[in-house]
């Protein structure tokens, strides 16, 4: 376990330096996320194996030193573990706090988890998509379904895919 200070300096390295930011050619899916609390949006694109397996993250956003470090942080991660989506989706908001230090994210829960929900988003979106293709949905029938969960499903105080873009531009993501 890290002390605080060091917590501090890790966090602020991850903003000043991101790891992994940019799009992903190919990705299987980009979910936007955003905390309109106060303004935070990331964009988590995931490419994952035909077994399930997370391939590749990289993540897009702006807004506060925890949101933008804690998705600096997860991709990190991801990308030196690759988890399967499942296990993505199982990740705990807890655990991603433990991570970042939870001295340091304080009452800045929702910052600090915005980049893991939005990424347990993208996994569902990948899981979704490929069960529905097996079952012989269209891509039309597919689109469908997927905004009525997207409606149906978001985190509380979150907010994700349209209404995560609807979000840019107002609040405290300019920052």
């Amino acid at each position: 376990m890290l002390d605080r200070q060091t917590q501090i300096e890790v966090l602020v390295d991850h903003f000043k330096r991101p790891r992994h930011k940019g799009t992903l050619e190919a990705a299987d899916a980009s979910m936007p996320g955003g905390n309109p609390g106060c303004g935070d949006l990331v964009t988590m694109h995931v490419k994952a194996d035909s077994d399930g397996r997370v391939e590749a993250v990289r993540f897009e956003g702006e807004g506060c030193t925890i949101s933008q470090a804690a998705a600096s942080i997860l991709a990190d991660r991801i990308n030196k573990t690759h988890p399967t989506l499942d296990e993505v989706v199982d990740f705990s908001y807890e655990r991603m706090i433990d991570m970042l230090g939870r001295d340091v994210v304080g009452f800045r829960e929702r910052c600090a988890t915005l980049a893991l929900g939005t990424l347990k988003m993208a996994a569902k979106r990948i899981q979704v998509h490929r069960r529905l293709r097996d079952a012989g949905r269209s891509e039309q029938e597919i689109r469908d379904l997927e905004r009525a969960l997207m409606d149906a499903r978001s985190e509380p105080g979150l907010v994700f895919g349209q209404a995560a873009e609807e979000q840019r531009g107002a609040g405290g993501a300019e920052r």
